[in-house]
């Protein structure tokens, strides 16, 4: 008996993004968000943002900053609340920018750890003249510390990781193409972040099945360690229309590690919960790229880009409720 089929037979059908909206739209949670400002760089975009983590106690965010018609050219670069006490403007400080773009942290084992995207030129002679692009990982002590500690393989963008009750990294990969579209979740667990430094253990992750709509793809962004050893995911689903614009939107879902089994997806706010504004493209008009969730005072906030152009912030209800 192919124990592969029992398998496939037992994982709900994928959701739509269409469907997820109606229900999001019927729960209508009335929450209005806010632009993010930001000075100490002028001319460029300032997008796809970290939520706010100390850094040597002081309160502060990772964005991506870029001219709008260079996207080879991204700099991860960091801010911190203009008078710490707002949390709609920011301002630039004094910390080397990364070449990198759509910036992630987390803390392991007393150390920062920030990532992002790195996009190199095709390698001299290949047939491909696309950017290629992979995961790189970042740690130390502090954001002044940082010193390179790991690289995902080319063309995986979205790996986040996690540490464990177990004592095991969780790592969830993105892979994309073939059977996994434009872009399905993987999990795996390795021993420690030494084993970050094998690419090749990121292409082993056991994919989620049953999260994505044919057509359609998504990703982790932010993971949060739950009680029970459970994994909260903060992410985003996408999908194309009918005139090939992008939609994304941020979505959240609860795994458990121990069976490898994952909850519903649910969305979580969209780009109509912001004020308009501009978008880097036409088709990117839809596009919101979350960050991630922070609490503070009681109340959940999540942090988000805009059209590849501009950054805000929502609050929202506990997303790994029921």
């Amino acid at each position: 008996m192919d124990e592969n089929n029992i398998e496939r037979k037992t994982t709900p059908d994928p959701t739509s993004c269409e469907v997820l909206l109606q229900h999001y739209g019927e729960a209508d949670p009335g929450k209005i968000g806010n632009k993010l400002t930001f000075y100490g760089i002028d001319g460029k975009d300032i997008y796809n943002i970290t939520p706010p983590f100390l850094n040597d106690g002081v309160l502060v965010i990772a964005a991506r900053v870029e001219a709008r018609e260079d996207q080879a050219h991204s700099e991860v670069c960091f801010f911190k609340s203009l008078n710490d006490s707002t949390d709609f403007v920011w301002t630039k400080i004094d910390i080397n920018p990364l070449n990198l773009q759509d910036p992630f942290v987390t803390f392991i084992d007393g150390q920062i750890i920030v990532g992002g995207v790195e996009v190199s030129p095709p390698p001299f002679g290949s047939e491909d003249n696309s950017l290629t692009y992979r995961t790189v990982f970042y740690k130390g002590k502090s954001l002044s510390t940082l010193e390179k500690s790991a690289t995902g393989p080319e063309k995986m963008k979205d790996i986040r990781i996690i540490r464990l009750p177990n004592g095991h990294i969780g790592v969830f990969t993105r892979p994309q193409g073939h059977t996994n579209g434009g872009g399905k979740i993987g999990y795996i667990e390795l021993d420690s972040l030494e084993d970050l430094n094998d690419s090749a253990n990121f292409l082993k992750a056991k994919i989620i099945e049953g999260q994505f709509a044919l057509g359609e793809w998504g990703g982790a962004n932010q993971l949060h360690l739950l009680p029970g050893g459970k994994i909260g995911v903060i992410g985003h689903i996408a999908c194309f229309d009918e005139e090939e614009n992008k939609h994304y939107y941020g979505m959240s879902f609860v795994f458990d590690p121990e069976s490898d089994i994952a909850s519903p997806l649910k969305i979580i706010a969209t780009r109509e919960d912001f004020p308009s504004g501009p978008s880097k493209k036409p088709d990117l008009g839809d596009v919101i790229f979350v960050g991630g969730i922070y609490e503070k005072d009681g109340q959940w906030y999540l942090y988000a880009g805009l059209g590849d152009v501009e950054s805000g912030v929502i609050p929202i209800e506990y997303p790994f409720g029921s």
